[in-house]
């Protein structure tokens, strides 16, 4: 058997290095823990029945007509997130809408991954949609819906430096996919919408206008509320939860 002798001079150096790569994982940990990751609106937290109607549209337009005359006929009130070169390409159409009393927000303007730009980059894609949005309306957007959902605590800090909202979705209509059927569409909304939900649909899905009447039909029927997503959140004294629930912060 052999022995191996360990003198202290070994020891000392041997503690020495644990404890460096134990202070360099509990930094790490440190670090990590440190920083909060930023959320966007998802829905928002009510005792009241109230949800709102969102559309983005950021390519086609065959439906947009057809959308404002079923909303009217439901009057219920939608949020339309629009893409700047949307906003260029069918100018009547966001009149139209606004004029239908629709709200016009803020989907970017050219559609980019969020993340992969500069700060500079994302508050001109911000910035210049609301100016165009704000010409043929004459109302600046307060909301922002980030292309693809996709988002960092880049633009959620650039948001709140242009006093704006990123706004998300909690139902998803899944409208746009090839799969999608009226039937299935009116099933997925109205079997998930709650309290405080914010729905999703796109204005140049293929079923949309088919599965619409009967999903606002059904969701007046259970006693909902339409309002825009401007209404239904909080401005002041919120929170949002890590599933990206906004809530009151109430004063005890």
């Amino acid at each position: 058997m052999k022995l191996f002798i360990i003198t202290k001079k070994q020891i000392t150096t041997l503690l020495v290095l644990i404890l460096g790569i134990a202070v360099a994982v509990i930094g790490s940990v440190t670090i990590s823990a440190g920083t909060e990751r930023l959320l966007p609106i998802y829905c928002v937290e009510t005792d009241k029945k109230q949800i709102a109607i969102s559309f983005d549209a950021a390519w086609g337009n065959d439906d947009t007509e057809q959308l404002i005359k079923i909303l009217g006929e439901y009057k219920v009130p939608a949020t339309f997130f629009v893409v700047g070169a949307w906003v260029d390409k069918y100018p009547e159409s966001v009149k139209a809408l606004s004029d239908a009393g629709h709200q016009i927000q803020n989907h970017s303007n050219t559609h980019p991954h969020m993340p992969q730009l500069s700060r500079e980059q994302m508050r001109d894609e911000i910035e210049s949609c609301n100016k165009k949005i704000a010409a043929i309306t004459g109302v600046t957007p307060t909301l922002l819906r980030p292309p693809y959902g996709d988002y960092d605590n880049a633009l959620i800090e650039v948001m709140d430096s242009l006093k704006m909202h990123t706004i998300q979705w909690d139902v998803d209509s899944l409208d746009w996919k090839d799969s999608a059927t009226p039937e299935g569409i009116c099933k997925r909304v109205t079997s998930k919408v709650k309290n405080g939900s914010i729905v999703l649909f796109h204005n140049d899905a293929d079923h949309t206008p088919e599965a619409l009447p009967t999903i606002l039909k059904c969701l007046k029927d259970e006693g909902y509320e339409f309002v825009f997503i401007d209404d239904l959140i909080y401005k002041e004294n919120y929170q949002i939860k890590h599933d990206g629930t906004q809530c009151k912060i109430t004063n005890n």
